[in-house]
């Protein structure tokens, strides 16, 4: 089931915020993401915020979700205010593709007349690749959207199996061959790797089909056994076996061999892409601290060091909207020393890396130690960023503590 919110301070009703979130905004990038809270099935690893028809019943909708999400994108506008066009939309879930292009290209058409969209805008839509053809990507292009991004997770059947996937291991190929030919700028494909039984021959053909199948961006990212998924309790019965962190670190070498073979190259630990362009500027706005508004049941928003988050069952968040309140269900308001917490520990997972003058004196001396260890880039730290080498990629986290004032 989905995880549990954070507590925090209440929100105002109208959902206005406080001075220090206003400050230095035309600054800040604004972007939004957009949160469909359905899909057809659960899969046993998931704890993401979504439902299946048979847990929402009668009390919620796909075109209650909608008028809800319409009803926040003008609740958006009068809280941020106008002047300031809106760089990146980002379409996640939950399935996307499920409800369809028309849904889909009425919120991007909202968010445009509300904010305007700069005239580079980044507009992305996840989408299963059971529930995408050809008519959805047509009426995807015609309303605005310019990234695709598709979850293959593996092309083995086993694999797939054990994650609960229901489609089949060809059919995210085939999809990113017709979103290419649609006219997509740039088409994502998201690996899993380290699932339980999975095998580095497996892993490595999966590697080989994502990195030929067109794609100008890949993501892999390590499967982590969330506590109250039902994998969790298969883990827990002795049904699967959790992988052991020596074998996700060499799942991750392979990833990195194996992009850089193909000409994707790492710009997060997780992320590797063909070039500058097709890096996903809306993961880049939050990894750098850029402001967003999360929009939909359980969306969780950033707007100048004020973090809020939004309740989770649909019918809550739709019910709150059609009264004409917010639909936050509390937010925390960080101070300086938190804020730079977060600046570390996202900035230093970038290849750009972290500029040293965010750490304080104890900071930068565990940066010169972390040379020596070969976890950070020695010319890098010469010039003023902490870099990560591909050693320090499999310790990042542990390494961001370290830098903590």
């Amino acid at each position: 089931m989905p995880s549990t919110l954070p507590e925090g301070e209440p929100v105002p009703p109208d959902g206005s915020l406080p001075d220090q979130a206003y400050a230095g905004a035309g600054g800040r990038t604004l972007s939004f993401y957009l949160h469909v809270p359905f899909c057809a099935t659960r899969c046993g690893y998931c704890d993401f915020n979504t439902y299946t028809a048979g847990e929402l019943g009668s009390s919620s909708s796909p075109q209650s979700w909608y008028t809800a999400a319409l009803a926040e994108i003008e609740l958006a506008a009068k809280v941020l205010g106008p002047d300031r066009p809106v760089s990146t939309v980002f379409v996640g879930g939950g399935t996307p593709s499920l409800v369809g292009a028309d849904m889909l290209g009425g919120l991007l058409a909202a968010v445009r007349e509300r904010f305007g969209l700069t005239s580079d805008v980044e507009v992305t839509t996840e989408a299963n690749p059971e529930s995408t053809d050809p008519g959805l990507l047509d009426g995807l292009l015609a309303a605005g959207y310019t990234r695709l991004s598709l979850g293959m997770q593996s092309t083995a059947p086993g694999v797939l199996a054990v994650l609960d996937r229901k489609h089949t291991p060809g059919r995210a190929l085939q999809v990113v061959a017709q979103a290419r030919s649609a006219g997509f700028r740039h088409v994502n494909l998201d690996l899993i790797y380290g699932a339980p039984g999975e095998t580095d021959t497996q892993f490595a053909e999966s590697l080989a089909a994502a990195t030929g199948s067109g794609a100008d961006h890949v993501s892999a990212y390590s499967l982590i056994v969330e506590p109250g998924t039902r994998m969790a309790r298969q883990v827990r019965s002795g049904q699967y076996a959790e992988t052991t962190d020596e074998v996700l670190a060499d799942r991750y070498l392979m990833a990195e061999k194996a992009m850089t073979a193909a000409g994707l190259h790492w710009y997060e630990v997780s992320n590797w892409a063909a070039d500058d362009p097709a890096r996903c500027r809306h993961n880049l706005a939050y990894w750098r601290g850029g402001d967003w508004w999360g929009i939909g049941p359980g969306a969780h928003s950033h707007v100048g060091g004020v973090r809020w988050w939004n309740v989770k069952h649909p019918h809550a968040y739709a019910t709150a909207l059609a009264a004409g309140r917010s639909p936050a269900h509390s937010r925390e308001v960080l101070d300086d020393a938190a804020r730079r917490t977060e600046d570390i520990l996202l900035r230093l997972r970038l290849a750009e890396g972290l500029p040293l003058d965010v750490l304080d004196d104890a900071g930068r001396a565990e940066a010169a130690t972390a040379v020596t260890e070969g976890l950070l880039e020695p010319d890098a730290l010469a010039a003023g960023r902490a870099v990560l080498t591909l050693r320090g990629r499999l310790l990042a986290d542990g390494l961001a503590v370290r830098l903590m004032p």
